[in-house]
């Protein structure tokens, strides 16, 4: 079907109400944006599906939500696990809590007990509540980081991590399958009846009971705690309960929320994205820490599953990269349990192929054996299952976008854990009379310095689709022979699973395989790698270098960015 005639199903269709009709009769002269909105279904990505809301085949709205829980349903019916029934979460977005009722009403209409959430929590108790429950699967409207305009849906398995590739497959035929309009079962809440239970305090408080386990702090650290002061902001999402929470059964007595962040807002409007990865959105707090003097500042985003935080330096605040806290958090972790006598008799550390390679040699110092997996926690989650079967416990998982898991709560990053650790780690420092950025330089001193930079480069639309696919094919098929100036050593290509020398043309295998990243390695001890991105129209560029010093570090960092911007745009 083409994109005019799907456009032509879903105009006429009498499932869509006169607003749905009015905003496609709008575009009825528009060739362009009916080609965007309906040249095909939204995708799975590395963390189901995204997109802009809009009525349309490849937007967000009640329809794409109803068909792909149909889907969802059939395949939890199909496995005989019905009566485990499906947990059922959504952030502060708009539409988000709507989102979310539709699909409790569609499982609840195939026969599916759900567990619904009374109000927005973070990902990562959805992910708890599946384990504690014991339900099949679960579901959460949340388009995590992005903008106001996005919302999406990802899907979880009994384990509590998001869908595996087999049934993420099948629930992508199944849908495909599932005519929008007509193939899709739903009924009225008051006929879904008993079907739903909602959850609330009861699940809130076990959750954080079993964050809390995690804690590693000893008297000193916890005598240090009571006397800082920290900034906390939810950028308008779902953190602002649970976070402060922990915070103070973790012992910090001055918790000072941004109070104008701290409402729930899916128009987020004080900040122009609620990412904490963007340090602009930190304005405010850092106005609040400059006023109040706080010791450090901490931001999750609206689902609560990242977390950013800013730190004291030099007289003022400044922000760290989501790869200079996953290193600091590991170290701490090592430390402390070393310390405590918690360390387990077969730790591990497992990061992301496009995560620093400093917390790999942070890691390997410590004895510590690390891991790496594909970018997406869903691949982090499956390495936590197949070591915890060998008898290994994982010490940390985290990836370079703010993404921390620490504990067996959860099987996705937990921004409320890893807040938690955090400030901990701020406490445990300043017990030496160090502060985070302290500890940051000594372990340049002990490891080398390194630095890092994601570069974006933004394909939207059905054009950006089919330019991605072929700046891969050329990337791989003809490779630079150098980048800015100093040459490839070598090309790893993931999607076969390839490594190739450039000095000699000979192969390796290389783990893991089976995605479509490259990795240029350089002479001079870069690793430059190319992705298009699971969840957003774009393709990322990893640039990670080592240096003597920040400078040099900072030099390599810029000739990279500029290399990638005329290569790619």
């Amino acid at each position: 079907m083409t994109a005019k005639e799907s456009y032509k199903l879903w105009l006429y269709s009498p499932a869509l109400s006169e607003d749905e009709r009015e905003e496609l009769l709008a575009i009825a002269n528009d060739p362009k944006e009916i080609e965007e909105r309906f040249f095909a279904p939204l995708e799975f990505g590395t963390a189901g599906l995204r997109g802009v809301m809009q009525t349309g085949l490849y937007r967000m709205n009640r329809h794409i939500v109803r068909r792909t829980t149909q889907a969802l349903a059939e395949l939890v019916v199909a496995e005989g696990i019905a009566d485990k029934g499906v947990a059922v979460c959504y952030d502060t977005r708009n539409n988000s809590e709507f989102f979310a009722l539709e699909a409790a009403l569609v499982l609840a209409a195939n026969g599916v007990a759900v567990r619904l959430f009374s109000a927005p929590r973070p990902t990562p108790e959805l992910s708890f509540a599946i384990r504690r429950y014991g339900c099949a699967a679960g579901i959460n409207i949340t388009a995590s980081h992005n903008p106001k305009q996005y919302n999406g849906y990802k899907v979880y398995w009994s384990d509590g991590a998001q869908l595996p590739p087999r049934h993420a497959d099948i629930v992508a035929r199944e849908r495909d399958r599932v005519s929008v309009f007509e193939g899709v079962k739903h009924i009225s809440r008051e006929e879904a009846g008993n079907l739903i239970t909602m959850m609330g305090e009861e699940t809130d408080a076990a959750y954080l009971d079993e964050v809390f386990t995690q804690s590693l702090a000893g008297e000193e650290t916890r005598r240090a705690a009571r006397g800082m002061k920290l900034v906390y902001t939810p950028f308008h999402g779902c953190g602002r309960e649970l976070v402060p929470r922990i915070l103070r059964r973790a012992g910090f007595e001055n918790v000072l929320p941004v109070a104008e962040q701290m409402t729930p807002d899916g128009n987020f409007p004080t900040v122009a994205s609620p990412n904490p990865e963007n340090k602009e959105g930190f304005a405010l707090a850092v106005a609040l820490a400059e006023k109040e003097g706080a010791d450090l500042i901490i931001g999750t985003d609206p689902d609560a599953d990242r977390v950013g935080i800013v730190i004291r330096a030099n007289g003022g605040y400044v922000t760290l990269s989501g790869n200079q806290t996953g290193v600091l958090l590991l170290d701490y972790i090592l430390k402390a349990r070393r310390e405590n006598g918690t360390m387990p008799v077969k730790p591990a550390f497992i990061k992301t192929i496009v995560t620093t390679p400093m917390a790999a040699a942070v890691a390997e110092k410590a004895g510590v054996p690390s891991f790496d997996t594909f970018t997406g926690f869903k691949f982090l989650a499956e390495k936590i299952g197949e070591l915890e079967k060998e008898g290994v416990q994982f010490l940390l998982a985290y990836e370079e976008s703010y993404g921390y898991l620490a504990g067996d709560q959860a099987r996705d990053k937990d921004a409320v854990v890893a807040t938690m650790l955090i400030a901990e780690m701020a406490a445990y420092y300043k017990t030496k009379g160090m502060t985070l950025h302290d500890a940051m330089e000594a372990l340049y001193a002990d490891h080398g310095r390194y630095a890092e930079e994601t570069v974006s480069v933004v394909m939207p639309g059905v054009d950006g689709i089919e330019n991605m696919k072929a700046l891969m094919k050329r990337l791989r098929e003809e490779p630079y022979g150098e980048i800015a100036g100093v040459k490839t050593v070598a090309l790893r290509d993931y999607l076969p699973g390839i490594r190739r020398s450039f000095a000699d043309g000979s192969t390796e295998a290389i783990r893991p395989s089976g995605s479509d990243v490259l990795c240029y390695e350089l002479s001079d001890g870069t690793l430059y790698l190319v992705r298009p991105s699971g969840t957003e129209p774009k393709l990322k560029v990893y640039i990670m270098v080592r240096g003597a010093n920040e400078a040099q570090c900072a030099a390599k960092i810029a000739a990279n960015k500029e290399f990638t911007e005329r290569e790619m745009g």
